[in-house]
């Protein structure tokens, strides 16, 4: 069985083809937020998502920590 890794506990291939689509990255990442119980870091995630101030950065961001280290970006737990 595939190691699990961030976006569901879906496998490590799953989450890096949803990372790479900018739009299920976004709507992942801010599922994942709330899922885990961070509602301040699903909120500011949100919010930065729908301003677009950030979306492009943090879309970068969670791409290449999901290829780097297997997690995406995570600053409020």
């Amino acid at each position: 069985m595939a190691k699990k890794s961030d976006y569901f506990g879906l496998s490590y291939l799953v989450s890096v083809i949803l990372a790479i689509i900018p739009i299920t990255s976004v709507i992942c990442g801010i599922i994942t937020r709330f899922q885990d119980g961070s509602m301040v870091g699903g909120i500011v995630r949100l919010v930065i998502c729908l301003t677009g101030i950030g979306a492009g950065i943090l879309w970068v961001v969670d791409l290449v920590l999901m290829i780097l280290s297997k997690h995406i970006l995570r600053l409020f737990k």
